[in-house]
Order: structure tokens, then C-alpha cells, then sequence
């Protein structure tokens, strides 16, 4: 069984919309704020001093949003509303867990200008892996956009879903959806020309809004998906880090490849 890291890095050097503030204490700086927090806390004196080297143990402090790194996002990520099921919808510590364990499938979108894919897209590459997406499998759209991690253009150029191409997946069973990007949808800048040019509000993010009637979670910022040796007969792991009420969680995304079987 081999093992295929799917996921980009939480950076702070790599250019960000909301960057990144990453604050690295050292052990010795580490056995400082363990002093203070135990007296604070606990009343207790214990000097520095006193630990081998007079050192504790390292820390990181990090801001950054849920949407920073390859992360799930959760049906409440779309909107508030979920004409699919009463109360609202479900948070990403609210999800089941066997949605995040399953059969993937690699669907090749590079090549593309930025913009959207539709769903005739998607039903020729069905056509061309000889494999249509079976319930519960998880789809894995490789634009080629981690190419540009780090980088401005990260944000700017990729293809995305249109609202077609989400339901088409959606009514064959999936229940997530993964791209490389760094969203399931165009990038922000054609969105927004595509309004302005056409006044029609269809085209504002179809594929985030198509989760306000239909349950689904996507992965966003995947990384490495030109490294799968086929498109399918691997299985994908991406369980979401459980963050009460909130809209999206990161995930250590990997694939797992059994080499002795056939392709």
C-alpha cells in the first residue's frame, strides 16, 4: 500500500489573501511561558532554570482563516439556508465521518482558461477514464492550479464548476468534492467579469451556492493529484479537524494506492 500526500502546506511565507502570522516560541522561550502560565494558572513557582538546559518545549502560535491550506468545507460554508433539511445546515463538526473516507476519482480539467467547466465537460472525461462516478465516491478535479501555491496567480487562474456540473455529480451519489484550486468555482476576478458583462447572478459562484439545496462538502487546495497513477482504484482519506460551528475544517488529504493491483 503506498501512500500519496493530496495536500498543500499552511505557509506563512506564501502569499495569501488573509496571510498567515506564524510565532515560533523556542523551547528555551517555551520554558519561559510555561513559568508564567503556571503561576498564573496554578500558583506554582518553577523557575526556568531549573528544567535540563534550562529548556521546555517548542510552540506555535498561528492566525489564519479555515480556508488556508487544503481544507473541507461545510454545507453552513455556503449560506444559511438548506431547503434540504430543517435547523439550517450542518457544521463541519457535524458531518459523518465515512463521507471523508471513500473511493476517489481523478477527473483531468487542466489545460483550460480560467473559468468554469460544465457539466458536458465532465461527462466527456467520464467518457475518456471509462469510469462514471458511483455513490459516495470522491471526485478529484486536477487543474493544475497547485502548480502556483504560493503565489498570486493561485488565485487568478483556474477552471471551476459551473452550477450544472456540481448537480451532475451530485446526482450521481457524491457527496464531495475535491479540486487542486483554490476554490470549486472560477476564480473571483472572472466571476465578476462575467457579471458585469451579463447582469446575470447564475454565474456568482454556482458551485458554493448549489450546496443551499443539495448537501454536499467540497475540498479545496489539494495538491499532488497528477501524482495518482490512474484515475480511480485508490481510495482518498480527508477527515475534516472538528471545529464547533464552524464552516470549514483542515485536512491531511492523502490517497491510497494499492500497487499490486491491476490498473
Amino acid at each position: 500500500m503506498r501512500i500519496i500526500d493530496l495536500s498543500s502546506p499552511v505557509d506563512a511565507s506564501f502569499f495569501e489573501p488573509d496571510p498567515v502570522v506564524h510565532e515560533i516560541l523556542t523551547p528555551a522561550q517555551g520554558a519561559v511561558h510555561m513559568s508564567e502560565e503556571m503561576r498564573e494558572h496554578f500558583g506554582l513557582d518553577f523557575s526556568p532554570d531549573e528544567l535540563p538546559d534550562a529548556e521546555f518545549l517548542s510552540l506555535d502560535r498561528i492566525t489564519l482563516t479555515s480556508h488556508t491550506g487544503t481544507h473541507v468545507d461545510a454545507p453552513s460554508h455556503y449560506g444559511t439556508r438548506a431547503s434540504y433539511r430543517e435547523g439550517g445546515p450542518r457544521h463541519i463538526d457535524e458531518l459523518p465521518l465515512d463521507w471523508f473516507y471513500a473511493p476517489g476519482v481523478v477527473l483531468d480539467l487542466s489545460g483550460r482558461e480560467p473559468g468554469t467547466v460544465g457539466s458536458d465537460e465532465l461527462k466527456r472525461e467520464f467518457a475518456r477514464i471509462e469510469h462514471t462516478p458511483e455513490p459516495g465516491e470522491i471526485v478529484l478535479l486536477h487543474t493544475g492550479a497547485s502548480g502556483w501555491v504560493g503565489t498570486r496567480r493561485y488565485f487568478t487562474d483556474f477552471v471551476g464548476l459551473d452550477g450544472g456540473a456540481v448537480h451532475l455529480l451530485l446526482d450521481l451519489g457524491v457527496r464531495v468534492i475535491g479540486t487542486d484550486a483554490f476554490s470549486l468555482d472560477a476564480p473571483f476576478t472572472n466571476i465578476i467579469q462575467r457579471y458585469r458583462e451579463s447582469g446575470d447572478r447564475s454565474v456568482l459562484w454556482p458551485a458554493h451556492f448549489a450546496g443551499r439545496d443539495r448537501e454536499y462538502c467540497q475540498i479545496e487546495r489539494l495538491a499532488n493529484l497528477d501524482a495518482l497513477p490512474a484515475p480511480y482504484g485508490f481510495h482518498v482519506a480527508c477527515f475534516p479537524v472538528r471545529i464547533t460551528g464552524a464552516g470549514a475544517g483542515w485536512t491531511r488529504a492523502v490517497a491510497f494506492v494499492d500497487d499490486s493491483r491491476p490498473s
